[in-house]
């Protein structure tokens, strides 16, 4: 299509209509199968260097792209961007907001870097595609624009969010976003950092990604541009996945499961892992070595609804006391570091071993023409594997894959836990997962612990905060705002049950995300029931809410030391509560935050009553839905 026909078809903003008529060298595609040629054009024997000319006369490689049978792969020359970096977000508009802007960090305006970006990529041989953020009922048309020689990232985006064909789009279209791609930068400008800079103007969202790694601009950067449209209109996106367990009874249990990144998402749609002998290996205790195994004949069947991303507006809503949701991806961002070897998912490895489409593979070590596999991780440095391998798969590609919205049964929360000894108490008091109250479900949301040994992110060491909802790192507005859209949410949700789930360790027992498969498995099995005073009790810290008193899957009885982590002996009652101390001072920091006029009366009644020490009763009251039933 001519440059001209597409200025007919299009309302473009002014800089990209500039764009488009001052370069020589442009065209908009509408098949991803062309995005993934572009991305081996000029590959000599199947390889190609992303390669920029720099005004100093430096020659920089971003990446090397590789042809897989099995798709693209795509590697980083730096360690550093090959994981999201959590400070790459930059706000250029006046607009409210609490995150830090530009002229903050940079002392000067966005306008004259702005207007440079166009410039250069006027210059450049570009490609550009347009597409819908979140579900086509939303209507948020989005145009990226970015150089051809950086095609593998076109591809990775046109895959994730997917791509509007030319021939069936309204005359006059306008798109609402616009994402713009200039990889140079980084070195120019930036000084070598990610930066992703979201410029929210009257008439439409720019974003403006320097740096080629798809997670803060691809993927994420779009995330902020429905996280601003739900602000807008008061709901949420939420940063979850979402699966329906079929039981071998065929019950059906929808979960939702929310947490920062790292808090086990992607693995709430896995299959369980198992030993070669069928069984499972709950855990292994890092003090005696002893490891638990359970039998489980047959395990429940996985329906995926949603990966990361789930939109909940309000048009989706019915007033049944559910959450209704709806993926809000086109294609899914899978982190693979748990497999390491070939049989430990049979069913992802064959997915993406042998896949209906071409895919994307980031930090997998692949030799041209070969099989990209995903236990091949790309090295950091000698003999230490990259931590956050990737794959991007189309969600039509996923078998079994729900389509449309779903009401949600439980909603599950997530967190990256340390081992907690006597020796060495940390805040890895959690059970094998604790069923809360609305009002305490709210405070974690609020806070959102990032936790341990996040692969995700390159700044992972200790406990930090992923903030309100744990989407707050790809929000551009006010904690605030996002904190009353939550507690609303919640309210309006009464059928709703919420779960607290950990992973990587129980206390002393390194147990991966075996937490949330079990309960995964025993709460389908319960078909949605409430609970009952006989099932669980107060934990010993109100923060957990109720801790459970028995889990029987199948007829194999979880060891009670798991459930409640004060009873192993290698912890005990007093590690537990210096963990405990550890864990309420690290909420009390954060919830200073919230200390504005602006919250909900209900939200700061949650708030006072963490801050004075309320009990698991006072939570209840506060929103006094059940979460135990009488028999």
């Amino acid at each position: 299509m001519k440059t001209k026909e597409i200025l007919n078809d299009f309302n473009l903003s002014q800089p990209m209509q500039k764009i488009i008529e001052e370069c020589s060298d442009f065209q908009i595609v509408d098949e991803v199968e062309t995005l993934r040629k572009l991305s081996l054009k000029n590959s000599q024997d199947g390889q190609k260097d992303v390669t920029y000319h720099l005004e100093n006369g430096e020659e920089v490689v971003d990446a090397r792209v590789c042809k897989a049978r099995n798709g693209i792969a795509a590697n980083f020359t730096e360690p550093y961007m090959r994981r999201r970096d959590p400070d790459c977000m930059v706000i250029a508009d006046d607009y409210p907001t609490d995150k830090e802007r530009f002229k903050e960090r940079f002392d000067e305006d966005f306008e004259n870097i702005r207007q440079e970006t166009f410039a250069w990529l006027k210059n450049q041989s570009l490609v550009a595609f347009l597409f819908e953020a979140g579900p086509e009922n939303l209507n948020y048309p989005v145009m990226a624009i970015a150089p051809a020689n950086a095609g593998f990232f076109a591809f990775g985006l046109s895959l994730l969010q997917g791509i509007k064909k030319l021939d069936n789009i309204e005359k006059e279209i306008k798109p609402k976003g616009y994402i713009f791609v200039a990889p140079p930068f980084r070195y120019t400008h930036f000084e070598g950092d990610q930066v992703v800079v979201h410029n929210r103007l009257k008439n439409n969202y720019e974003l403006f990604s320097y740096n080629l790694y798809p997670g803060p601009s691809a993927k994420k950067g779009v995330y902020s541009m429905l996280i601003n449209l739900g602000e807008k209109n008061e709901w949420p996106t939420l940063h979850c996945s979402a699966v329906q367990v079929v039981t071998p009874y065929d019950n059906k249990l929808n979960i939702a499961y929310e947490g920062a990144s790292g808090a086990g998402k992607s693995e709430m749609l896995q299959d369980m892992h198992r030993e070669r002998s069928g069984r499972i290996k709950l855990g292994e205790n890092i003090v005696t070595g002893d490891e638990y195994k359970i039998t489980l004949p047959q395990g429940c069947s996985l329906r995926p609804i949603a990966d990361d991303m789930a939109v909940t507006p309000s048009y989706l809503q019915s007033g049944n006391g559910k959450l209704t949701l709806k993926d809000a991806e086109n294609a899914w961002f899978v982190r693979v570091d748990h497999i390491e070897q070939y049989g430990v998912d049979p069913h992802l490895e064959s997915i993406t071993c042998h896949p209906e489409s071409p895919l994307l593979f980031l930090n997998i070590d692949a030799a041209p023409n070969s099989t990209a596999l995903i236990w091949e991780h790309i090295e950091d440095e000698p003999g230490k594997s990259c931590p956050n391998p990737r794959v991007v798969i189309p969600r039509d590609d996923v078998p079994g894959v729900i389509e449309g919205e779903v009401n949600i049964d439980v909603r599950g929360f997530g967190v990256r836990t340390p081992p907690c000894t006597k020796e060495n108490p940390t805040y890895g008091i959690l059970g094998l997962f604790h069923v809360l109250p609305p009002a305490l479900a709210w405070l974690w949301r609020l806070v959102s612990p990032r936790g341990h040994g996040n692969p995700s992110i390159n700044d992972s060491e200790g406990m930090s905060s992923e903030g309100v909802g744990s989407y707050w790192p790809f929000a551009t507005g006010r904690k605030i705002d996002q904190a009353n859209i939550l507690l609303k949410q919640i309210v309006d949700s009464p059928e709703v049950k919420y779960i607290l789930c950990p992973n990587q360790y129980i206390g002393s027992w390194n147990v991966g995300f075996m937490p949330e498969w079990i309960a995964r498995e025993y709460l389908a099995r319960r078909g949605g029931a409430w609970f009952t005073e006989k099932q669980i009790e107060p934990a010993r810290l109100p923060l957990l809410g109720y801790a459970l008193k028995d889990v029987m899957v199948e007829g194999q009885m979880i060891e009670r030391e798991l459930l409640k982590v004060q009873n192993q002996p290698e912890v005990g009652k007093k590690a537990f509560d210096q963990g405990a101390e550890i864990l309420r001072e690290f909420f009390e920091d954060y919830l200073k935050n919230y200390d504005r006029d602006e919250l909900l009366p209900l939200g700061k009644k949650i708030i006072d009553c963490f801050l004075s020490k309320g009990t698991l009763q006072d939570y209840m009251s506060l929103i006094d839905y059940p979460v135990i039933k009488e028999e």
